[in-house]
């Protein structure tokens, strides 16, 4: 099934469309799944994301009308992504004892994620507000690339020089954050 853009897949998911659903699952369950599976996952686990993933998106679009400015496929992967990582860095702070623990309920992870999501998509789209040396810069600096490989690549004087940049530009960054009028709702 072909679709016209990321707001029809939105509407059709929020009346419940079988066909464009199907089309949905058949178009990117299998790469999530191969997402999950190498970041030490399983198929199973990426069903699970997957779903959850979708019903993001729908309660989303629901309560405050989402608007994807990408291609529907690629936000619904993104957000594959978030939750598997969020889901990891939960799994790693899980204590594993013979004690049972009630765990938080379920509807309270997808309000969390639906925050997490929500927080993410500000600060990608105060990201694109800044000009694109420091976008660039700021990639490298959250990948972790060393400041020596930054003085090269962005022909700065010194690492202290570069550590100024970075400085400035997650300053800007954050400036842009707070500015905006859904930074308080998500803080």
């Amino acid at each position: 099934m072909k679709f016209n853009s990321s707001q029809e897949i939105i509407n059709l998911l929020l009346v419940n469309d079988r066909d464009c659903i199907q089309s949905i699952y058949t178009r990117n369950l299998d790469k999530v799944i191969r997402f999950v599976s190498k970041n030490k996952g399983t198929p199973s686990d990426a069903e699970e994301i997957f779903q959850d993933a979708l019903f993001q998106i729908i309660v989303r679009a629901k309560v405050k009308g989402l608007q994807i400015n990408s291609s529907f496929d690629a936000y619904l992967f993104t957000v594959c992504k978030n939750l598997w990582y969020k889901e990891l860095n939960n799994r790693k702070k899980k204590v594993r004892n013979d004690i049972v623990l009630e765990l938080k309920g379920e509807e309270n992870n997808h309000i969390e994620s639906i925050l997490y999501q929500e927080r993410w998509d500000l600060f990608e789209e105060m990201l694109q507000k800044l000009s694109d040396r420091c976008r660039s810069l700021l990639k490298d600096y959250f990948n972790k690339v060393a400041y020596a490989k930054i003085v090269e690549k962005f022909s700065f004087a010194n690492e202290n020089s570069a550590f100024q940049g970075v400085f400035k530009c997650k300053k800007k960054l954050a400036q842009y954050i707070k500015e905006d009028a859904r930074y308080l709702m998500l803080k």
